[in-house]
């Protein structure tokens, strides 16, 4: 590409954002501007893995380390809490560059999306935000996108309904939306819960019906009389944690039928009116109580037809997860049709995050974020879209 094509592309994807931004606007949106740079420890305790290998970090004279921020969300949500507006219903839109390392691709590129904050009728602020998502692909001239969508919530519902031990709520809730942890987390649970004698079953026998403390406390014992204090690179703590994942497993802490009705869980997909149909029916041959969160996303699937999504052409997948530890509900992505990997606009739920960034109360949060660079390169001519 040359120079002068690669000015015109630039100034285009300023048009199109421009025109983003107005829309946002229109709708109510009051455009933030939160700094280039930030504390760097919402990101590495709140993100998901991706973002975390790929800050770009520096600190500071007195030793608070800073990084370029790679996503706008904590940032406006981090301004809104700062704000004499804090608690109280507020939306916003923003447009700026987001600094992440990609390998081979450019570090910094434009990040444009809209932010709710505060609103208490969940189910129609969700609905809202994937109107709106689907109406920013419009302005570039796509109409025909693929519409994935899932809930975090009902995957913690079902954990919470199963009243699993603490160690494997934590873990399978904290690996949802880690399809290979997850993967992973069921394999061994198959494993740990087949017939056979375990290499270890006087320590598990010993551990059984403790708690984290003793179990730390037993295996530090054992490991000072062996003259250790790790084994094959693991901490004692790792190596504790891990004796009592398998001795809870032996105690009964996750029976078949658990395991099975995980995976049951796991196989629903279709449209969303497919997919209430399929989860209330596992919830009467469970007798598991999920009324609660299936009413939720039932109440959000009539909110989407209202906003005129055509909710035959959308995908819902109980697994179905965006790798951000701080989801808490809804989730979706928008695809240019045929590309099964980058989203074009992507989003959800993450009422949670407004605690753990220093809110006394919870505050209902939502939003989504728009790839300008990805839309563009899938944008229509104006002569052929809407943007005109």
């Amino acid at each position: 590409m040359t120079a002068t094509a690669a000015a015109k592309g630039a100034a285009g994807s300023a048009a199109w954002a421009d025109a983003l931004l107005l829309s946002f606007a229109q709708g109510g949106y009051v455009q933030a501007h939160p700094a280039i740079l930030q504390p760097a420890e919402p990101f590495l305790d709140l993100s998901g893995e991706d973002i975390r290998k790929s800050l770009y970090l520096t600190t500071d004279a007195s030793g608070e380390e800073l990084c370029l921020r790679p996503d706008l969300t904590i940032p406006v949500a981090r301004d809104y809490l700062a704000s004499g507006r804090a608690g109280q219903p507020a939306g916003f839109s923003y447009l700026g560059p987001v600094f992440r390392y990609r390998g081979g691709q450019p570090s910094e590129f434009l990040q444009a999306g809209i932010e709710s904050f505060g609103r208490q009728d969940r189910a129609a602020a969700d609905a809202e935000m994937l109107a709106l998502a689907l109406q920013a692909t419009a302005a570039f001239g796509l109409k025909d996108v693929e519409i994935r969508t899932g809930d975090v919530a009902l995957f913690n519902a079902l954990i919470d309904a199963l009243d699993l031990y603490p160690v494997w709520r934590r873990r399978l809730i904290k690996d949802f939306n880690r399809k290979v942890s997850l993967t992973k987390d069921i394999e061994r649970l198959t494993l740990a819960t087949a017939p056979g004698r375990n290499e270890y079953e006087g320590v598990l026998a010993a551990l059984a019906g403790s708690d984290r403390k003793a179990a730390l406390a037993l295996v530090t014992d054992l490991m000072s009389i062996a003259g250790t204090t790790n084994v094959g690179g693991r901490t004692v703590e790792e190596i504790a944690d891990r004796f009592l994942e398998q001795s809870t497993l032996k105690g009964g802490a996750l029976p078949r039928d658990a395991l099975d009705i995980i995976k049951r869980f796991l196989a629903i997909a279709g449209d969303p009116d497919e997919a209430v149909a399929q989860l209330r029916a596992l919830a009467a041959d469970t007798k598991l109580d999920l009324a609660a969160a299936i009413d939720q996303f039932e109440s959000r699937v009539g909110f989407m037809a209202a906003r005129g999504v055509d909710t035959k052409l959308t995908r819902f997948s109980t697994s179905f997860g965006r790798g951000l530890d701080y989801y808490t509900g809804f989730e979706f992505e928008l695809h240019a049709k045929g590309n099964g990997v980058e989203p074009l606009i992507a989003g959800g739920r993450y009422d949670g995050l407004m605690t753990q960034l220093g809110s006394p109360a919870p505050i209902p949060a939502v939003g989504f974020s728009v790839w300008i660079e990805a839309l563009t390169q899938h944008a229509k001519p104006i002569s052929e879209g809407s943007a005109a």
